[in-house]
């Protein structure tokens, strides 16, 4: 069911946060996050689902428009730190950045080997 939401049907494309919202929805999860990445070479989207018991599936959105998914492992804190900056009004997301975090969490993806 959540990769079937992921996927194109039909040769089209849904937008990447139709994509995301309709495997929470599907699976019983929760939107945590849904952000731009901005200058890296591959990827130009990450969001977060939130499960019950501590599980998050993080969806990274290639430049291609292919779309990654992988469980989240000890990542809860910049989980925590993109989540809490996507509830900020958007006064104060202009005046705080989530780019960093967004950046270490592509990088740990990236050492656990999840998005070769």
């Amino acid at each position: 069911m959540f990769e079937q939401s992921l996927s194109t049907v039909d040769g089209i494309t849904r937008p990447f946060w139709d994509r995301v919202q309709d495997a929470a929805e599907k699976t019983a999860g929760s939107v945590l996050f849904d952000v731009r990445v901005d200058g890296d070479q591959q990827f130009q989207r990450i969001a977060a689902i939130g499960y019950g018991a501590g599980v998050t599936v993080a969806i990274v959105m290639g430049r291609d428009g292919h779309l990654v998914s992988a469980t989240l492992d000890g990542c809860d804190d910049l989980i925590t730190e993109i989540a809490a900056w996507c509830s900020l009004s958007m006064v104060e997301q202009s005046s705080i950045s989530y780019s960093g975090a967004a950046a270490r969490l592509l990088a740990k993806l990236r050492k656990s080997g999840t998005l070769d």
